[in-house]
């Protein structure tokens, strides 16, 4: 049998029902408080909701008034150093930033640098023509025995007078003092040119992209800050304080990337002289001179500034940070505030890696572009791409830059052609570089900088022609990226030019 229970006599706090049918006067004082207190949590939250939306709004209005400006060219083509340019000329302060990270880049630009001169060396069999003497012997024997046995054998020899001397061949080798000097700068600077392949795996974490040569090496946008993160100490140096080294972090047991790049530099510093005497050598600029060796173009640059890049206390300039060359992997953003007639407007610069395993990166980028930047390496007319041999560097971009202007998605952008590395330009025809001899089609015109200058424009411009439908303008610069007047200059240029263009195809003015 049920039995019904009782209804109670008071009101239950846990019905809810009976608790909403009290009377108002029935709640307590600290009741009250603590819904008063959820009213104003609630409209407190709604508010931050309410302004957040607001601002929102207003960040999308603005963006929409915002400049993306694509950088677009092959690799190696001075991209990131104009890139590097803009940073110097609307956010210097992220530059110093970075400053402390772009040591581990110079170091391996520096190692690298040594690397190759010494594996051109090998391959040219450590002479110049004339510089050997004439003999069976040093065919039949010296071409198979490397000059480091050699030089150690004389050093074994040198310590042990008793030790009689035993080669494959009963005649030794004649060996120059250039081949003994190079061979034995070979065995000093092996810890130096060990050290590349360090330095290589630790700016792209071993990465290695597609479509690229075998022997590039890219870093992942942001790599400068994380890295100046860790080096804190190094980077007060760079505002002028001065001190010791920075210590080397362990972080989770593990050794950081700075003991890595305080270690090469104290190789470097002790194979300095060493690197001095290498760069210097007769057989290496007889090299250079004739052809044999081929070094990229900031080689020069720090060899031949190895007493300052090399000491302990070194900070990179500006003009080294302009100078140091690393590529990017991928698309890299960077966003600068742009002054201009009493306004500020939002640029963000698109730095595209040019490797042709990477130009398919690209084209995401090319809806809400309202400019490009083509840059084309003008002194590359006698270099082929790293990733096809078969391919001249002069003619990959022009047909790069023929694909851009025929772009349906671009044919209303404004188009800014540098045609850069002019100074890297004069330098080969100063040295008596034809450019016929890789060009065929430049025929007999004379060999000097204005004209073959005035033979690629007009490739360019012809390409644009036959590819321009809209009656676009194409705004022409010769440039030198490293140069910071002269850039600078060209730069505040095309920003005019380009917001001349912007404002009214968005019907601002």
């Amino acid at each position: 049998m049920l039995h019904a229970r009782r209804p109670p006599s008071v009101y239950s706090q846990e019905d809810p029902l009976s608790s909403a049918l009290r009377p108002p006067d029935a709640e307590t004082e600290l009741e009250r408080r603590a819904r008063l207190q959820r009213e104003a949590d609630a409209k407190r939250i709604s508010d931050v909701i309410d302004e957040q939306l607001k601002v929102d709004r207003r960040t999308y209005e603005k963006s929409k008034q915002d400049v993306r400006l694509l950088l677009l060219g092959q690799a190696e083509s001075g991209k990131s150093t104009l890139q590097k340019q803009f940073q110097l000329m609307y956010s210097p302060d992220t530059l110093d930033q970075e400053r402390a990270s772009w040591r581990t880049v110079i170091y391996f630009n520096v190692a690298r640098s040594v690397k190759r001169i010494l594996e051109s060396l090998d391959s040219h069999g450590d002479t110049i023509d004339g510089d050997v003497h004439e003999s069976p012997a040093h065919d039949s024997v010296a071409s198979k025995r490397t000059l480091e046995d050699l030089i150690r054998q004389d050093e074994a020899e040198d310590s042990s007078p008793q030790t009689s001397r035993s080669y494959s061949s009963p005649v030794p080798p004649v060996l120059t003092e250039s081949q003994k000097q190079i061979a034995t700068l070979r065995l000093r600077l092996s810890p130096l040119v060990a050290a590349e392949s360090t330095l290589a795996d630790r700016l792209s974490g071993g990465v290695r992209v597609s479509g690229s040569g075998k022997d590039s090496v890219f870093v992942r946008h942001g790599w400068q800050l994380r890295s100046a993160t860790r080096n804190s100490s190094f980077s007060n140096r760079s505002r002028g304080t001065s001190g010791a080294l920075a210590t080397p972090v362990v972080e989770g047991g593990n050794v950081n990337v700075s003991e890595v790049v305080e270690e090469v530099g104290r190789i470097l510093d002790a194979s300095k002289e060493d690197v001095k005497a290498l760069w210097e050598s007769d057989v290496v600029q007889k090299m250079i001179k004739r052809r044999r060796l081929r070094l990229e173009e900031w080689a020069e640059f720090f060899l031949g500034a190895i007493d300052r890049v090399s000491a302990g206390d070194y900070i990179p300039s500006t003009d080294d940070i302009l100078h140091a060359r690393i590529q990017t992997m991928g698309v890299a953003e960077h966003r600068f505030e742009v002054p201009l007639h009493g306004r500020t407007v939002t640029w963000h610069l698109y730095d595209v890696g040019g490797a042709r395993g990477q130009r398919h990166t690209w084209v995401p980028y090319f809806d809400e572009a309202n400019a490009i930047i083509f840059v084309a390496p003008i002194s590359a007319f006698d270099q082929y791409l790293e990733e096809d041999p078969r391919t001249n560097r002069i003619d990959d971009s022009l047909q790069l830059f023929t694909t851009i202007c025929s772009n349906q998605l671009l044919k209303n952008l404004h188009l800014v052609l540098f045609l850069n590395k002019t100074d890297v330009l004069q330098n080969k025809l100063d040295n008596g570089v034809r450019v016929s001899k890789y060009i065929t089609s430049y025929g007999n015109r004379p060999n000097d900088h204005d004209s073959v200058v005035n033979y690629f424009r007009a490739h360019f411009l012809q390409v644009h022609r036959k590819n321009n439908e809209k009656k676009r303008v194409l705004y022409s610069h010769l440039t030198n990226a490293v140069d910071i007047k002269t850039t600078r200059s060209i730069i505040a240029n095309v920003r005019d030019s380009i917001f001349r263009d912007y404002l009214k195809s968005a019907a601002l003015v």
